[in-house]
């Protein structure tokens, strides 16, 4: 694989210090950009950060003399400069679709962990061991963007991430409805318990609009490739209640399944332990080896102990049991930072160029 060189725009956030964390030697895709608001340009990326540094490693060296370039105003700059961009910004949904669209139209491929493209109907909204598949609608959106090269892909909400993954395996059994309730860390917010106090003690049982992505997005997910956009799936019934919850990172679902052929609870294990995607068969670098892990004790998992499991990349499950309204019952966890953000775009990035869409 060619090396491609890259840029993170909303380099200074929370999610946009992941990505610097997780490019640090990445070996296929060389961080050469960083991009912010206009209050950050101009300033090194040491300066433009200052105290929000919110990663438990520290700066990259490679990193704090950067001059920080302006994601609006420098746009013209940043794409003559890398082969795609890695996007993160903090702005109102309408900001965040125009800002995209121009980088794409400028033939610059956009990764991006943004809500505000997922419900576009040629935009894929991939977890790559799920539905690589919906790669193939970028052909659509470059037609309808008049692009050769650029484009827009993003991940799915961060929240979902913990539990889809683990329901995946079991669809051929027929899933006809889902509750998830998820118990979601704070850095989901972009916060730290230095920059959040109200949260220490405290649980808050609303988080805005996280309910209705983790509902609707997932039948994106399970949907289809049909005449250049995407059709959702019709099924399964998804209601969620999402809380946030004094945990630095990490998030939790407890997830409650119906069948329409009621599978054994061996059935269900056997197919979470053999589940791989094509990350796995691709041996893409950010992939995990064993992407769904079960743990048998009773008190697993565990954000503290488990949501670092293959560096952040794999999803935990545990307490599989029968339920007395569902069929099953069981605990989901993935570190939101990670897999359910700059993690799975990373790896969505490595999945599409090994596909030959970042060429």
């Amino acid at each position: 694989m060619r090396e491609f060189q890259v840029g993170v725009v909303g380099a200074t956030g929370m999610v946009g210090q992941r990505f610097i964390t997780l490019l640090e030697g990445h070996p296929w895709f060389h961080l050469k950009v960083l991009a912010a608001s206009a209050r950050s340009a101009g300033k090194t990326y040491e300066e433009a950060v200052g105290s929000r540094w919110a990663m438990s490693a520290p700066m990259p060296e490679s990193v704090k003399s950067m001059r920080v370039l302006d994601a609006e105003k420098d746009i013209d700059e940043i794409t003559h400069q890398v082969d795609f961009v890695f996007c993160a910004v903090n702005m109102k949904k309408d900001e965040i679709k125009a800002l995209e669209e121009a980088y794409a139209k400028r033939e610059c491929p956009v990764i991006s962990n943004n809500s505000a493209h997922r419900g576009v109907a040629d935009v894929p909204m991939i977890v790559p061991e799920i539905n690589p598949e919906h790669a193939a609608v970028i052909e659509a959106q470059r037609a309808r963007l008049g692009t050769k090269r650029g484009f827009v892909a993003v991940k799915s909400n961060c929240s979902l991430q913990s539990y889809v993954p683990a329901i995946h395996p079991l669809m051929d059994f027929g899933v006809t409805k889902v509750l998830a309730c998820t118990y979601q860390a704070i850095s989901g917010a972009g916060k730290t318990f230095e920059t959040f106090p109200d949260i220490v003690d405290n649980v808050i049982p609303f988080i805005g609009g996280e309910e209705e992505k983790s509902e609707q997005e997932p039948l994106k997910i399970w949907g289809k490739v049909e005449g250049g956009e995407i059709v959702n799936a019709e099924g399964p019934s998804i209601t969620t209640q999402c809380l946030r919850v004094p945990v630095s990172d990490g998030h939790t679902a407890a997830v409650f399944v119906s069948f329409a052929k009621k599978p054994t609870v061996e059935e269900i294990k056997a197919r979470w332990a053999a589940f791989a995607g094509e990350p796995q068969e691709l041996d893409l670098p950010s992939a995990p080896k064993q992407f769904l892990h079960y743990f048998e004790e009773s008190d697993r998992p565990q954000a503290k102990l488990d949501r670092n499991l293959e560096n952040g990349m794999a999803v935990s499950i545990g307490r599989l049991r029968e339920d007395t309204q569902y069929d099953y019952k069981f605990v989901c966890l993935s570190h939101n930072t990670l897999r359910g953000a700059a993690g799975g775009a990373v790896l969505m990035a490595e999945l599409l160029a090994a596909k030959g869409y970042l060429d």
